[in-house]
């Protein structure tokens, strides 16, 4: 018994995508019965036939934005790889892991993360979630669904918003780099910072989602030492409730009216590449700016399974396992010459 490998669960949250045109309606219902994203007074009774009319009528308005990215969502897929990164990264630095998926609104769901997570026979469990800001729409929804799915007595630690770590923010400046090098002159382009919108009623009720954005962008611009003007704006609105501002839309109308005609768009509530943003800026976006005349418009990539991101997943892994496991672990796993650089990495 002292011998058996010690192996680790970590399972890697996200808000999932159709994938494929017939999916949208079904997919945008499943989002759309959450009570996290749909709450009001006898919610329970009316949730369902809200859901069914919202997703009805906003599948044909987003039909085509899929369609020109593909037919559906690259979200699975990139997820997908990334837990397959993260699985490997985590093996070079001693720790045996099993990575899993749990979508929130499509496959894979939570109920099949969790069915491959106890059949895997892990020690202890990592809650991964993808969303760099806390918010109770995107990570909250996430993990509750998973609270209330659980009921393993296996250990379980949790990654918490990870927007004001090192690595995370070094990601991402090196996928801005990338895209303002295809400017002429860099500095003249206007840095146009693009979060998920959510309604002004959450943010009244606490959410700190709007901060800790804002925040994202102060540490981003800190960390890039860009000399670039930049601003943010918000993306993805539904519905007639008012939600933050302003959205991308206004904003590239602005910035046409004030005589700007190079922008990068910078993606910064998502890790992946998905409709919002291939969908949403990088096609619908554009051909606003094309027509409000401007000359050059790029979008930085999605952080996906580029090294640098994915090596920060597996510090946030490490940290969030703390030392006591990383010792027992090293040593049932016959790897005690990794102790002490694990060790460091947790304390960092």
């Amino acid at each position: 018994m002292l011998n058996r490998t010690r192996r680790l669960g970590v399972v890697l949250f996200q808000l999932g995508g159709p994938d494929s045109l017939a999916a949208i309606e079904p997919f945008l219902f499943n989002l759309f019965c959450d009570p996290d994203i749909i709450d009001f007074p006898f919610a329970r009774i009316g949730r369902k036939a809200l859901a069914k009319l919202i997703s009805t009528t906003r599948a044909r308005k987003v039909q085509h934005h899929y369609s020109v990215i593909g037919g559906g969502s690259p979200i699975r897929r990139h997820t997908e790889r990334q837990a397959v990164a993260l699985e490997n990264e985590l093996a070079r630095r001693g720790i045996e892991a099993r990575c899993f998926v749990a979508m929130r609104y499509w496959h894979p769901f939570t109920s099949e993360a969790i069915a491959q997570l106890l059949a895997a026979q892990c020690d202890q469990v990592i809650l991964l979630p993808l969303y760099p800001q806390y918010s109770s729409t995107t990570r909250g929804s996430s993990l509750n669904e998973w609270r209330r799915l659980y009921h393993s007595s296996l250990p379980v630690r949790e990654v918490g918003p990870f927007y004001r770590h090192p690595m995370f923010l070094d990601a991402v400046v090196e996928k801005v780099n990338e895209a303002l090098s295809r400017f002429g002159v860099p500095e003249r382009a206007e840095l146009v910072f693009s979060a998920h919108g959510i309604p002004l009623s959450v943010i009244a009720k606490g959410d700190p989602y709007q901060r800790q954005i804002e925040e994202t962008v102060q540490l981003l611009m800190a960390c890039g030492a860009w000399s670039n003007r930049h601003r943010l704006c918000y993306q993805s609105k539904v519905g007639a409730s008012k939600w933050l501002q302003p959205s991308l839309h206004r904003t590239l109308r602005d910035l046409a009216a004030g005589g700007v005609r190079e922008a990068c768009i910078v993606p910064i509530a998502f890790v992946s590449d998905h409709v919002e943003t291939l969908g949403e800026i990088d096609h619908e976006a554009r051909e606003e700016a094309c027509r409000l005349g401007f000359t050059q418009f790029e979008m930085s990539a999605g952080l996906n399974d580029s090294p640098e991101f994915i090596s920060a997943l597996a510090q946030l892994v490490i940290e969030a396992l703390g030392s006591d496991y990383l010792r027992s672990a090293t040593h049932l796993n016959g790897r005690q010459e990794a102790v002490p650089e694990l060790l460091a990495a947790a304390a960092d």
